[in-house]
């Protein structure tokens, strides 16, 4: 189910990505790649391992097996190349921080060895939140604001630390329709503007008219590709329904593979 693209044209490269925590087997023989400027939906169950693939590309959780390369790199050395928005944010929405003020973190935030002045600062600002067409409420407290809003306030954030590649855990969760097309239109501009976006959502009755392509995880890849086309009875079977004996054969240190790697 796997499409396959050459890597001197894909952004990220998942080659038979394996992740133990504690005792478990949470990311199992993971292969996958993914072109610059793809806007893809990552989709599977609770405990199916896509905050893993996350942090993974983070560099927060070391592989076991196999590999994950960005742009020829490795995860833990891409600092600033990828942005990653949470589902809920840890703010204090009784603390009165504006937009502008919740931008300018991202640009703190940044690694960059060479200090910004304050003009630089505040163009980033404001090119971010253009970016999410949310210039206009630039100096507006981020409390007041609407579920959608407020994400593409981190968002911009993210932008402002320079990320090129962006990830939104469930960034629908608790969003109206209409602020979910928002948001939609803004992750397609960043996307034809050259960002590779990936974004865990539960939703698969719009995900064929949402994104360019579907990650299915439940441990492993079930399928990877163009969703009108992977999304099948079989594979949503296999997403959702009980395949435990799948998994026999994989257990700590052995991913299904006879010699044991």
């Amino acid at each position: 189910m796997l499409q396959k693209t050459s890597d001197n044209i894909c952004q990220i490269v998942s080659e038979g990505c394996c992740v133990e925590l504690g005792n478990e087997v949470i990311l199992d023989d993971v292969s996958f790649s993914i072109k610059k400027g793809t806007l893809v939906g990552v989709v599977g169950p609770n405990g199916g391992g896509k905050t893993t693939l996350f942090n993974t590309l983070l560099g927060l959780v070391s592989i076991t097996h196999g590999s994950i390369k960005i742009k020829g790199l490795e995860p833990k050395q891409t600092s600033g190349m990828i942005g990653y928005v949470p589902q809920k944010e840890e703010l204090n929405w009784n603390f009165p921080v504006t937009a502008k003020e919740v931008v300018q973190m991202g640009i703190t935030n940044n690694n960059s060895l060479r200090p910004l002045t304050s003009k630089k600062h505040n163009q980033i600002i404001e090119e971010s939140l253009s970016k999410v067409d949310l210039l206009d409420r630039i100096n507006d407290r981020v409390e007041n604001m609407s579920g959608g809003q407020r994400q593409r306030v981190f968002l911009a954030r993210t932008l402002a630390q320079g990320a090129e590649i962006l990830l939104l855990d469930e960034a629908f969760s608790g969003v109206d329709i209409g602020s979910q097309e928002k948001l939609l239109d803004v992750l397609k501009k960043l996307k034809n503007d050259g960002n590779t976006v990936l974004m865990a959502t539960h939703d698969l009755n719009t995900i064929g008219e949402r994104f360019d392509e579907v990650l299915c995880l439940n441990r492993h890849c079930c399928a990877f590709g163009d969703p009108k086309q992977v999304l099948t009875k079989d594979v949503l079977v296999e997403l959702y329904g009980s395949h435990s004996s799948m998994f026999e054969n994989h257990t700590l240190g052995n991913h299904g593979h006879n010699d044991g790697i």
